[in-house]
């Protein structure tokens, strides 16, 4: 009786697992109308924004400072605002994308490089989310930059 039994719940696995395998996969989100992003990219770029940038670029991207384009006592500017009001739509995917990984040092800023933390993905969640946070204006402008 036990040895069915096993039998039995052993055919009942492969059964399952064999019809699991046999399922189409599920179709890919599509993009947010109009933009390059999913909605769940925005949506898991907003969590890594809030542990990673908004305590310099604001909660929501409006960056902190009363002008952004003013230097401090040290000379450095502070983080700009990256929900469309100041310049980072003048900046294309790649240079955004670069800008997250390694830094402000590069282009003499003080901004860190999230390149161990942050994987590919996870950049890219983070531009989609500020992104998402773009007038279609701005975000259209931004477009014809990136496509250059």
């Amino acid at each position: 009786m036990r040895l069915k039994t096993h039998f039995c719940t052993t055919a009942l696995i492969a059964l399952s697992a064999s019809l699991l395998a046999c399922q189409e996969p599920a179709e890919p989100e599509a993009p947010v109308p109009g933009r390059w992003y999913t909605a769940t990219q925005a949506s898991s770029g907003e969590g890594l924004f809030q542990a990673h940038c908004a305590s310099c670029h604001g909660d929501r991207a409006q960056g902190l400072a009363e002008d952004w384009r003013k230097t401090d006592a040290d000379g450095n500017y502070p983080p700009p605002p990256l929900n469309g009001s100041a310049h980072a739509w003048h900046h294309p995917m790649a240079v955004l994308q670069r800008t997250i990984v390694n830094g402000g040092a590069p282009v003499s800023g003080v901004m860190p490089g999230f390149g161990e933390t942050l994987s590919e993905a996870e950049v890219r969640a983070v531009i989609a989310y500020f992104q998402s946070l773009w007038a279609d204006e701005t975000y259209a402008r931004w477009q014809e930059i990136n496509a250059r």
